[in-house]
């Protein structure tokens, strides 16, 4: 619901309690999300640019509030994130769920992306395992080498 059609349901934002109370949607300040979520205001802001947050409403002020849709989908949007998926590619899997919801071509893309980022994991993986031995090698000419320092020195 974007803010343009938030007074077409008849009610006003204003009127609605920002955190908490009874009826309504249970709206949540920029602030009261930075908080929750550990996102500061601009990338909340940025999602919302990007349309990754497509429901932020705001009220009669200007002020965005958030509802407890569009905090689950933040909190989501921070799993894919430490996933590994970009914000490209969630923003895909947004325009997927957006046309039809949590359907199969939804979930089958999501399935392919992480299975393309679980194979990149795998390989960093055996990459950093290699490096490892790299620095114990190092490591133990540096040690002998400081030995071999240590006896010239007695």
């Amino acid at each position: 619901m974007s803010w343009q059609t938030a007074g077409a349901a008849g009610a006003s934002l204003e009127s609605t309690p920002a955190s908490g109370g009874s009826g309504g949607d249970d709206l949540r300040t920029i602030t009261q999300v930075q908080q929750e979520t550990g996102l500061s205001a601009r990338t909340l802001r940025y999602y919302e640019e990007l349309g990754l947050l497509p429901g932020v409403r705001r009220r009669a002020g200007g002020r965005r509030v958030y509802g407890a849709d569009e905090i689950e989908r933040i909190h989501f949007i921070q799993r894919l994130k430490k996933l590994g998926l970009s914000l490209a590619e969630i923003k895909g899997l947004n325009a997927i769920y957006g046309i039809a919801g949590s359907t199969e071509a939804m979930l089958t893309r999501l399935d392919q992306l992480l299975e393309g980022h679980d194979a990149e994991v795998e390989s960093r993986i055996a990459e950093l395992e290699a490096l490892r031995g790299e620095i114990g090698q190092y490591r133990q000419r540096v040690r002998g080498r400081i030995r071999a320092l240590a006896g010239e020195k007695t």
